[in-house]
């Protein structure tokens, strides 16, 4: 008897748990949108990251390797790491590129 009542009692909350949500707002929408926009650029920060560190890790083993007298084989060419530069959410322009210092003044 006891395991009918809480097969029951567990079918019924688990209808209520099953129903449809209603959709999302288009403000839900839009920050679900830039959540992604920035977890996509962080990924891209981390990967630039790493590659950076990958490099400097390589050249430090060549040129122990290069002290030591050991022979090391050419390293594998590789694309060079792309710094993907500051987030910019989607609708905003990129802020304008920073003017030239100025030339010093001449003395006379």
């Amino acid at each position: 008897m006891r395991h009918l009542l809480l097969a029951l009692i567990t079918t019924s909350l688990a209808g209520a748990a099953l129903a449809k949500l209603p959709p999302l707002s288009d403000e839900a929408k839009a920050k679900a949108a830039e959540a992604a926009a920035k977890s996509a650029h962080a990924g891209k920060v981390d990967s630039y990251k790493l590659c950076l560190s990958m490099d400097k890790v390589a050249a430090r083993y060549l040129a122990e390797a290069k002290k030591a007298g050991r022979t090391v084989n050419q390293p594998t060419e590789t694309p060079p790491c792309v710094d993907p530069g500051p987030y910019v959410p989607a609708g905003a322009t990129p802020a304008a590129a920073a003017p030239a210092p100025a030339a010093p003044a001449k003395k006379s």
